[in-house]
């Protein structure tokens, strides 16, 4: 099977759900949409190309699918796969934080730190709360990283019924549920050790996938919004036609293609097979990808509201089902300047001889 043809499948899938007002419903809406995907076959596998699963979580942003596809594809699958853990084959969800850790089988004779420091196997009990995770009651199951109870992250699967859901929606209505954990015991089969590199890189994949659901979103709101201007007349002629709505317009595109374009370079560096041997270059792509998504969505909703007017808020307009997820997902995963303040960061910690190729994206010297 081609990516080109699995791609074909899941947006046609997708283009089916379009415009669907999940917050009655979400759970029931996810899953409708994963069982359609799942029936045309176009559930991209474990080992397709990451452009691929970047265009796709594009492709639902644009959409406005109501199902946590860029929360599976592109964080909790990568991330259990590389912990070496069993990848459910159902839409997953990630969250982090503190959590109350402890070994279910407490190793009494080791001599190493206080008792419960150890244990003679990695199984664990868990409690706690986990805050307003992406989807979570449509989710099967859900890849939770924690600090450990010897120290150091670790990566858990969870199942979501095993957890106590305590509902939340987001401002477009997605949910956005807090999961309470009692004393949940998690079998070691389901625990990994995992280095803070795999945890830094879950984050900016997280990231990445927020990016890409707004680089679509905002390509829905180009689309509209010239829609609008080009159809309603005022004056006795059409919106576009007025300079100051050109002008506009023109901002509005200039936007939505910098999104566009951060997401793809992003998206090419995740798919370089160097990535492997030198994944900082995809964690600068997708850094700047969602920094710029996050600080794009500002001026992208500003102008097409403004061009709307008052009906673009309405039920009777489908404006508000892009603009609205676009305001949630600016800040979910670290807003603008959490990301500046990372890239920042990499930058210094580059030094000089490596800030050139990071702005270009080409190397050399920058004097010849």
């Amino acid at each position: 099977m081609s990516t080109e043809s699995l791609l074909e499948r899941a947006a046609a899938v997708l283009a089916g759900a379009q415009g669907t007002d999940a917050r009655e419903r979400p759970a029931e809406s996810a899953r409708t949409v994963w069982d359609e995907l799942r029936a045309a076959d176009a559930l991209p596998p474990l080992d397709t190309d990451p452009a691929a699963l970047v265009a796709l979580v594009c492709e639902a942003g644009y959409r406005g699918t109501p199902a946590p596809l860029g929360e599976t594809l592109l964080a909790a699958r990568p991330l259990l796969a590389a912990a070496g853990l069993t990848v459910p084959d159902g839409p997953l969800t990630v969250a982090s934080g503190p959590l109350d850790v402890r070994f279910t089988h407490v190793d009494t004779g080791s001599r190493v730190g206080p008792l419960g420091a150890r244990g003679t196997d990695d199984a664990l009990r868990v409690s706690g709360t986990l805050h307003r995770v992406p989807w979570a009651r449509a989710a099967d199951a859900v890849a939770v990283l924690t600090e450990g109870p010897s120290g150091g992250p670790v990566l858990l699967l969870l199942e979501t019924a095993e957890c106590r859901r305590v509902e939340g929606v987001n401002l477009a209505g997605e949910p956005r549920d807090d999961l309470v954990l009692t004393d949940v015991a998690v079998p070691a089969e389901r625990v990994r050790r995992v280095p803070a590199a795999l945890v830094r890189e879950t984050q900016w994949r997280a990231g990445l996938a927020r990016a890409a659901l707004i680089a679509g979103a905002a390509r829905r709101c180009v689309e509209l919004t010239v829609a609008h201007t080009t159809s309603r007349v005022q004056f006795g002629r059409p919106l576009s036609h007025f300079q100051a709505v050109k002008q506009e317009e023109a901002k509005l595109v200039e936007e939505a293609a910098l999104i566009a374009a951060a997401v793809e370079a992003a998206a090419t560096a995740l798919a370089d097979p160097g990535t492997a041997a030198d994944p900082d270059t995809a964690e600068f792509a997708a850094c700047v990808a969602a920094a710029q998504a996050s600080a794009s969505v500002a001026e992208i909703t500003r102008i097409a509201h403004q061009l709307h007017g008052a009906i673009g808020f309405t039920e009777l307009s489908p404006l508000h089902l892009a603009t609205t997820r676009m305001w949630s997902w600016r800040d979910e995963d670290g807003s603008e300047h959490a990301w500046y303040r990372r890239i920042g960061r990499r930058v210094v910690e580059g030094g000089r001889d490596r800030l050139w190729p990071q702005v270009t994206g080409v190397g050399g010297d920058p004097s010849r």
